[in-house]
């Protein structure tokens, strides 16, 4: 009789594709761009002696500028990406959109606000995306999307003011700069903390998530994958069709 030990790996589950997780890296570098080039130009008025230095050393203001402007393009292509690759994954392969908000992300966020308050004895049972994802993910769709709008505007001023009053433009300084602040500080102080600190979810890196961490996160999808009603079955033909149409 053999007195070998065998130990059996945990399962893991798909979590994210190849195109999700490049589409990720193209952001995070792209923000990183946009964050250090765009806050010594907010900020460049305070005369701040560490902000001179930062803008001389990346070549000076009109270096700063011509890199935010490229690393801004980047994130508007990223954009659009997207937007194409959640429309093919919902026309032709017919994903559910489980990433639109319901009510009972609603009902989710109380619970968990009352659970980490000690007045819910479990936290929520969420299922592919949990509320505090749901929050973050349609937050920077917004923002993306005022970003892209307000920069734009200044980016060209004149041709801005051909169709809109002259006063928009300083006010989509306003709101571009206000925008960048609360687009750092969600990834800073939420973002960082939800995905690194809390437990470092490694899901945009390895793709996978091994079953104890979604029994954690996402309960009712794994219970779904388990049932064998998460990829239900669709015609090739039918697919295809609507590949080609796409």
């Amino acid at each position: 009789m053999s007195n070998e030990i065998t130990f059996e790996l945990p399962r893991t589950y798909d979590r994210f594709s190849v195109s999700d997780r490049v589409q990720h890296a193209v952001m995070v570098v792209s923000f990183l761009f946009l964050t250090v080039t765009g806050l010594p130009q907010k900020f460049i008025y305070l005369n701040n002696a560490y902000l001179d230095d930062l803008i001389e050393l990346m070549g000076g203001i009109e270096r700063v500028r011509v890199v935010h402007r490229w690393a801004a393009t980047v994130l508007m292509l990223a954009t659009v990406y997207h937007v194409l690759a959640a429309a093919h994954r919902v026309l032709v392969r017919r994903v559910s959109l489980s990433m639109l908000p319901r009510y009972q992300d609603v009902v989710d966020g109380l619970q968990a606000v009352r659970y980490n308050l000690g007045l819910a004895k479990q936290r929520p049972r969420t299922d592919r995306y949990t509320w505090e994802e749901k929050v973050e993910y349609w937050s920077l769709l917004w923002g993306t999307v005022v970003m892209i709008a307000t920069g734009f505007m200044l980016w060209n001023p004149i041709a801005t003011a051909r169709f809109l009053p002259g006063q928009w433009i300083p006010a989509a300084q306003v709101v571009h700069g206000g925008e960048a602040i609360l687009a750092i500080l969600a990834v800073l102080v939420w973002h960082f903390y939800s995905v690194h600190l809390r437990s470092f979810n490694r899901a945009m890196f390895t793709g996978q998530l091994n079953e104890h961490e979604m029994e954690h996160e996402h309960p009712l999808e794994l219970e779904r994958i388990k049932a064998g009603r998460a990829h239900p079955a669709h015609d090739p033909e039918a697919v295809a069709k609507r590949q080609r149409l796409f």
